[in-house]
């Protein structure tokens, strides 16, 4: 088997196709197929030097190592097609993490300043003793106190949950849980951190009130997203 080659195989194919063509040619009187054959003749020695009974075997190893690179080449350009689309898919990942810690630091960011904003105008405005105590308060009265106490850009948020938890009745008081001011304190002597005439001072439900909304959600506006959301602060 030694002298068993694909090379061999090759060849003894070309030189059968070569020869029927010589067949056909002499056939139709053509000289040139003739010598195409006469040429081809030499490399069929090949052939005849393999035992007939080994010529189907010859045939199925070329067959077989032809399958075999195939098969090979196949693997190679699946594996390159593989790692290709990781790449890709590694590179689009490591992209929307970075946009999306981007967007989440600016959020952060632009929270934290709002916050800042916040409680820095506060400190500016007018506080509970800046205004003169009276035996009743209007509503505009009441807004006009407000505006000197909260900041500017959060005045009508605050003055949304005003409205939708007393209408600005600083002596409202809920029947069933007892609930008091315009801000529904429960109980309303929560209100007494800000000073102790909660009860009958609107300037002092209105500090505590701006507090309250600037610790437990940052803002009044914050405030005033959780309300609408869930119709309650």
């Amino acid at each position: 088997m030694s002298r068993i080659s694909v090379r061999g195989f090759a060849v003894a194919s070309a030189t059968a196709v070569t020869a029927v063509g010589s067949v056909v040619g002499v056939a139709s009187g053509s000289t040139a197929q003739n010598n195409d054959a006469e040429a081809t003749a030499s490399g069929a020695t090949l052939l005849a030097d393999i035992p007939a009974g080994q010529q189907a075997q010859v045939q199925t190893a070329s067959l077989t190592q032809q399958a075999d690179a195939q098969a090979i080449q196949a693997d190679v350009s699946a594996k390159k097609d593989a790692e290709e689309a990781a790449r890709k898919a590694a590179a689009e990942t490591a992209i929307a993490k970075k946009e999306a810690a981007k967007e989440a630091a600016e959020k952060a960011a632009k929270e934290a300043k709002e916050r800042a904003e916040a409680k820095a105008a506060a400190s500016r405005s007018k506080d509970v003793s800046d205004f003169p105590v009276a035996t009743s308060y209007s509503i505009a009265q009441l807004q006009a106190m407000a505006r000197q106490m909260v900041p500017s850009g959060q005045f009508q948020c605050f003055s949304n949950i005003v409205d939708h938890e007393s209408d600005w009745n600083y002596k409202a008081v809920n029947p069933s849980s007892g609930a008091y001011g315009m801000f529904q304190a429960l109980p309303g002597s929560k209100m007494s951190s800000a000073g102790a005439d909660w009860q009958t001072n609107p300037a002092t439900q209105i500090k505590w009130g701006l507090n309250y909304m600037n610790d437990r959600y940052g803002s009044p506006c914050e405030a005033w997203s959780f309300w609408q959301a869930n119709n309650w602060y």
